[in-house]
This record gives structure tokens, C-alpha cells and sequence, in this order.
């Protein structure tokens, strides 16, 4: 059957059409162009940091961040195992080392116990991410690195719109990174940014995702760099996505009250909301009864046209990764993988589509009991 309810969609609405057009009469269609600026700038306003630099997408965004800080062979960085693949392969194009912790089994996010545990003399940088748009502990974490002298690394790839204790995710560390593939909350198709406090690191990750161009010679190059440059058309749908930020959270957390309403007093559990934080609710996802199984309810509810996903699959359990997790349990992190499902999440859902989608949920969950 067709997919009638994807899991996501973005919202095009706005000035996307007008900004690419411009790019197109005007033939600035590449690198270069007042749109690639223009959206570093409105970003880096609307998060209140700094400095921002954009680049093709989220996973380069990550590999230039550590660059920057100079990580590399013989340096550990401690990253969560229950994220995107993503997350971690950038550790190792660098030929660092990932040390994984687990979650804790609240708000699935990083556990900052665990961090603690797993720092060494050879940790270097703490990675955190803001899983599925619910800001991590960030009180907790910025006071570990602090303390053992340690790079903190966020990538909000799911997460931009999200506050914790009113500050944007983004915000706390050294350094953090963004993604705007086409399921994320705003998109460019493709696209990143890397946003910083400092000054330097920013300059750094702009030598560096520009083919190591210096920036006082022309055509002068004074490192290896990358050809990891936004195009200003992206730049430009980045623009004007951004322009309704706002209106599109506000939309997605109505989503996510409706499907919280309708399961309300269910076996089926949201992932929380902490008390100090706003979740921007990238993706809905939940956790099934420890008993049901989750890949035959999404088949049933494929045949209804409704689509879903997993919740992602520890990065430790890969076999790539296995090594680095041989005889470490990570007892939160597999039981939230093992019953998490996410199901469609885009903002133009209506109630009535939202009931629909549950309703079909909870149908299988009695069929199954």
C-alpha cells in the first residue's frame, strides 16, 4: 500500500520558492552568495551565540567541529550509543577513539553518570546529543567537562528549537553542530552549521570546510582543508524555513500533545518532557509494552499506509563498533532501542490524522495482548 502518513515531511510553505528563484536569476547558485551569509547570520541571532558557519550537512558539520578542537589519533571521545551512526563516525575519520555510555531510561538522553565513569587520562571531548529534540542534562555535563578539563561537543541535529532552562541547545559547550536534511525541523535538502562561542574555532571550521583557503591571500591555501561549503541555494530555503521556525515548532508540539492525549492511561509511554526543558519534538517517538512486538505492528501499520521507524539501533551493536564495547552493558540503551517506535511527526498533521495513526496503534496492541 502507498505511504499515506510518512513519518516526515517538511513544511515549504514560505519564501523558499522566491529566495531559490533569485539565486537562479541572479546565477548565484553555488558557495558564493548573500544567502549563505544571511541564513549564518539569522541563525547564530536566533540561537543568541556568536558565531555560526554553514556547510553541506550535518555529518561534515561534525567531522570540521572536531577538527577544529584538534582532536584526533590517540584522543577518546565519549559519545552515547543510542543516537544516529552519524554521530560517531565523524570520531573516527578523525582517528579518535569513541567511548560509549549509556542512556539513562527517563529522557533517553546521555546519562551523566555514566560519562563520568567512562573518562580516562586519554578523554579529550565529551559528545553529547539532544535525542530526538529532548535537550540532555546540560547543568550536569558542562560541570564535568569543566571539571576534567574536557572539550564539550552538542550536536542538535534533532534539536534546534529546543531550550533547557531557556538557554538553545547549541549553546553550552565549545562547539556544536546542527543538521538540516530534509526530516529535520527546518531543511535545506542538505545542509549543516557549526556554531561557537569562540571566535577562533569558527574561523577554523571556515579554513577547513573551504579547502584550507587562507583568509588574508587569495587563492592561498594554509592547510588541507574540505570542499564542505553550503550552497546559497540551500542557504536560501535555510533562510526561509528559518523565517517560520516558530510557527512550525509550535505546530510539531501540537502534534505531540495530541498523540500524549490519546495515549494518555495506555501501555503505550511518550518519550518525557524534564521540567526545565522545552522538546522540540523533532520526532514522536515511544515505548511499546516490553511485550509486543514492534516490527509486526509496523507492518500493520504499513498496511493502513501508515509509515514508522525503529528507534535507533545502539551504535555499539554494530559490528563495526563492536570492539569498542565488548564486555560493557548498556541495559537502557538496548531496552529503548528494542521497544521504541516513532510514528509520523510532521507539523501539517491534523487531530483527526493523529487519531487515526493511534487508534490503529492501540487496535494492534489489543489484538496482540
Amino acid at each position: 500500500m502507498s505511504i499515506r502518513y510518512p513519518v516526515y515531511m517538511p513544511e515549504m510553505q514560505g519564501n523558499e520558492k522566491k529566495y531559490v528563484n533569485e539565486c537562479l536569476n541572479t546565477t548565484w547558485i553555488s558557495s558564493r552568495g548573500k544567502y549563505v551569509s544571511s541564513f549564518e547570520e539569522h541563525f547564530a541571532k536566533y540561537l543568541e551565540i556568536d558565531h555560526a558557519s554553514a556547510v553541506n550537512n550535518g555529518t561534515v558539520a561534525l567531522h570540521v567541529a572536531l577538527l577544529a578542537l584538534g582532536i584526533g589519533p590517540g584522543d577518546e571521545v565519549i559519545v552515547p550509543t543510542l543516537t544516529y551512526i552519524a554521530t560517531v563516525n565523524p570520531v573516527k575519520y578523525v582517528g579518535a577513539t569513541p567511548v560509549f555510555a549509556d542512556c539513562e531510561n527517563t529522557y533517553w538522553q546521555i546519562d551523566p553518570e555514566d560519562v563520568k565513569r567512562k573518562i580516562t587520562s586519554k578523554t579529550k571531548a565529551v559528545l553529547v546529543v539532544h535525542l530526538f529534540g529532548h535537550p540532555c542534562q546540560m547543568d550536569q555535563l558542562v560541570e564535568i567537562c569543566t571539571q576534567n578539563n574536557l572539550f564539550l561537543i552538542e550536536d542538535c541535529a534533532e534539536s534546534i528549537g529546543s531550550t533547557y532552562k531557556g538557554k538553545h541547545t547549541g549553546t553550552f559547550g565549545d562547539i556544536a553542530t546542527f543538521s538540516f536534511f530534509g526530516n529535520k525541523t527546518i531543511t535545506t535538502g542538505e545542509g549543516g552549521m557549526v556554531v561557537s562561542k569562540n571566535k577562533s574555532i569558527i574561523e577554523k571550521v571556515a579554513n577547513l570546510k573551504n579547502q584550507g583557503i587562507s583568509a588574508e591571500i587569495q587563492y592561498w591555501h594554509d592547510s588541507i582543508g574540505y570542499n564542505y561549503r553550503m550552497t546559497n541555494i540551500c542557504a536560501a530555503i535555510g533562510l526561509a524555513q528559518l523565517e517560520k521556525i516558530d510557527p512550525i515548532i509550535k505546530q510539531k508540539n501540537n502534534v505531540a500533545n495530541t498523540y500524549k492525549s490519546l495515549f494518555a492511561y495506555t501501555e503505550i509511554h511518550m518519550q518525557p518532557q524534564h521540567p526545565d526543558a522545552f522538546h522540540s519534538y523533532w520526532m514522536c517517538s515511544f515505548l511499546l509494552p516490553r511485550n509486543n512486538n514492534r516490527d509486526k505492528l509496523r507492518a500493520y501499520l504499513q498496511t493502513f499506509g501508515i509509515e514508522s521507524r525503529p528507534v535507533f539501533y545502539p551504535v555499539h551493536s554494530m559490528s563495526m563498533y563492536a570492539e569498542f564495547a565488548q564486555g560493557i552493558s548498556f541495559v537502557n540503551s538496548d531496552e529503548i532501542s528494542r521497544r521504541g517506535i516513532t510514528l509520523p511527526s510532521y507539523p501539517s498533521l491534523n487531530t483527526n490524522d493523529i487519531t487515526f495513526i493511534a487508534n490503529k496503534v492501540l487496535d494492534f496492541i489489543d489484538l496482540h495482548e
